[in-house]
């Protein structure tokens, strides 16, 4: 979410303090906007020299930083239409997954999979490749079918999945295309979860029998604090007539079945979190760890993620486990997750099914950095990819080798946007202008 000092305006302000939600990053724009219609989007886009979109403000770096023009959608009218034939919702790019999530619930339909915080946005989403959790679910951006994005002349494009040739590589796409305020997503019927948490597991436990772990329900997340203990939260799909899979007993892993509700992280209160205890709800009201009517996780925090194969998914977390005297510390909680693999060109999950590894630090930069440069010195060689989204050092440079259409985004890039218009410092970094553009 973003934290913004003064009021919303429509009119662009030259005083306007934009924070990310973390509060880690400050933006200073030159100018900010909160246009109100696709066309004054479109006149502001093509009357600016630079500029970038910010959503909601999950990202942990400066990724969506500017020194032009930053624009935020919230303004734009939200809409949700469900083609129950096609299976499809066409969608504001800039809603909440928690509005969304809603509006799709009361029409009877769902969406395959969300992410943790339901409090972040469609596009922001799909842009970095964010993602929730279960062996057969991609990531959100998997969900895509069409999108409608303002160009950097002010003009629209729509792309759509097996009709555009650029399409793969336009869902993930860092915001360096254009401003997206439309998409069109895949649906499924509307269906209900059930949310078992199971206590003090041994680490070495979750290593061992990773595959049984992560087979164990329709989205599956571990937490730990790397000292040795983990916790299992097995999200179970209910079928339509109520009847809820088996689920392992109590002592499963060498754990206990929680009695009562719990945080991710061991000591905070509960109150924010979704339903647990086994008590059947709405898939938008189980599958994210916390309630969006909430301040979700801890709120004063740092971020990182890294994808692994998911063929080397037993060795990256055994690696980081060697390093838990140093990330404990500094951790206020590590969560594992599955992906599956999609064909969108920068998407971290891109042709491989993956493993998680996410952290959520202390919000110290100072004290994380020595334990994060240890995470990523043995997870990179493993063919880690850091969320485009999150706090890295060398991390996405690095990983960029293991991106096989890294060069063809790069001349996508050329082709929709020559000039450079929406790539700011982070994206140049990446992929630079051709020398003829500077």
């Amino acid at each position: 979410m973003v934290s913004v000092d003064s009021e919303h305006r429509e009119t662009p302000t030259m005083t306007e303090q934009i924070r990310n939600w973390a509060g880690n990053v400050e933006f200073r724009p030159v100018r900010s906007h909160h246009p109100g219609s696709l066309d004054e989007l479109r006149r502001l886009i093509g009357e600016a020299t630079s500029v970038r979109v910010l959503g909601t403000g999950h990202s942990f770096n400066r990724l969506a930083d500017t020194a032009g023009d930053l624009v935020t959608l919230d303004r734009l009218p939200p809409e949700v239409r469900v083609d129950p034939d096609a299976r499809t919702a066409t969608v504001t790019a800039g809603l909440r997954l928690a509005d969304l999530a809603s509006r799709l619930h009361a029409a009877g339909f769902a969406l395959a999979a969300l992410p943790s915080l339901p409090h972040i946005s469609l596009a922001g989403a799909c842009a970095t490749g964010t993602h929730g959790s279960g062996d057969g679910n991609q990531g959100l951006a998997g969900l895509v079918r069409g999108m409608r994005f303002v160009g950097p002349s002010g003009d629209v494009a729509e792309l759509t999945r097996g009709e555009s040739p650029d399409f793969d590589g336009a869902v993930v796409g860092l915001g360096a295309l254009g401003a997206v305020t439309r998409m069109t997503v895949d649906v499924v019927p509307a269906f209900d979860v059930a949310q078992y948490v199971y206590q003090a597991v041994p680490l070495q436990e979750v290593i061992t029998r990773l595959d049984e772990v992560f087979s164990a329900a329709y989205s599956v997340s571990v937490f730990t604090g790397w000292r040795g203990e983990a916790s299992v939260w097995l999200k179970v799909k209910v079928s339509p007539d109520g009847t809820q899979p088996s689920r392992p007993e109590s002592g499963w892993l060498g754990g206990r079945l929680a009695d009562r509700p719990a945080h991710p992280i061991p000591g905070m209160s509960a109150e924010n979190c979704t339903e647990q205890l086994g008590v059947p709800g709405p898939w938008h009201e189980r599958l994210p760890h916390f309630r969006p009517e909430f301040t979700p996780s801890a709120g004063a925090e740092l971020q990182s993620e890294f994808f692994v194969p998911r063929s080397r998914a037993a060795e990256a977390i055994a690696a980081v486990r060697d390093l838990g005297p140093l990330i404990a510390p500094v951790v206020q909680i590590s969560e594992f997750r599955t992906v599956a693999a999609d064909n969108l060109w920068l998407s971290p999950a891109h042709h491989r099914d993956s493993l998680t590894i996410h952290f959520t630090w202390l919000p110290d930069r100072s004290a994380v950095e020595p334990a994060l440069a240890e995470v990523e010195r043995v997870l990179l060689p493993l063919g880690a990819r850091p969320h485009w989204g999150k706090v890295f050092l060398g991390g996405p440079k690095a990983a960029l080798a293991t991106y096989d259409k890294a060069a063809a985004f790069q001349a996508l890039l050329g082709r929709h946007d020559p000039d450079g218009k929406f790539r700011n410092t982070f994206v140049r970094n990446l992929f630079p202008l051709p020398a003829a553009s500077l």
